[in-house]
């Protein structure tokens, strides 16, 4: 049986491989298989922590919100019950960026809440 040598497309899948780990560092960036494990496993974190990265920033813009409620004299559930009884329909992510770059708008919001809550 005659000898199967890397032909076209072996060189230019284990190519992709290598150009793909390019910048890892020492034998993960030269040897093909320590470069197709680094990519594989780079892969699998870039899939998980693509998922991981919007509950990352959902918990930071509840917390903001958190922190800036509280500044107000609210807690948060109880500004998120005051605002949805209120039907205000406005994101976690705009309302942290209220707290932070508009503190006057957010009070208002606040102040909605509270009126909800009392009523």
């Amino acid at each position: 049986m005659p000898r199967a040598k890397g032909g076209f497309k072996t060189r230019r899948r284990r190519n992709r491989v290598l150009k793909e780990a390019e910048g890892y560092f020492g034998k993960r960036s030269k040897a093909y298989r320590s470069a197709q494990e680094a990519v594989d496993r780079a892969k699998r974190y870039a899939y998980r922590d693509r998922k991981a990265r919007k509950r990352d920033f959902r918990s930071l813009w509840i917390i903001r919100i958190n922190a800036a409620a509280r500044l107000a004299g609210l807690s948060y559930s109880a500004m998120m019950g005051g605002l949805k009884k209120a039907g205000v329909t406005i994101d976690r992510k705009t309302m942290a960026d209220l707290a932070i770059q508009d503190p006057s708008a957010f009070t208002k919001l606040a102040e909605t809440a509270r009126e909800q809550l009392a009523a």
